[in-house]
């Protein structure tokens, strides 16, 4: 039987009381955990990647291109490449993020 490809990524401290682990990677897809403390914040910023946010635990307060919303456990959304978004853990929590294309950055 062949060896499942898993590979493993460490945590990195993202800084603003946030903690980042790469789940899975491909050049065309990435999935990465964010571990919030109560508190914590994704600063304003945007990329060329669109981005899918689901939230696993807590609540956040997201903002996207000026607009913002509340969301909490089952929510998912889509952010479209190149939009500014950030957001502030209203509650400790986890959000799992999906990346086309892959985000090398987080390499």
């Amino acid at each position: 039987m062949a060896e499942t490809p898993i590979k493993q990524f460490p945590a990195v401290d993202a800084g603003g009381g946030v903690m980042r682990k790469v789940v899975a990677d491909s050049a065309e897809l990435m999935v990465v955990e964010f571990h919030f403390s109560e508190g914590g914040e994704g600063s304003l910023h945007s990329h060329p990647h669109v981005q899918s946010t689901y939230v696993q635990s807590g609540r956040f307060k997201f903002t996207i291109e000026g607009e913002s919303f509340e969301i909490g456990p089952g929510d998912s959304f889509v952010i479209p490449s190149n939009a500014t978004h950030g957001c502030l853990a209203l509650e400790k929590g986890t959000l799992i993020d999906t990346f086309t294309p892959r985000r090398d950055d987080f390499l």
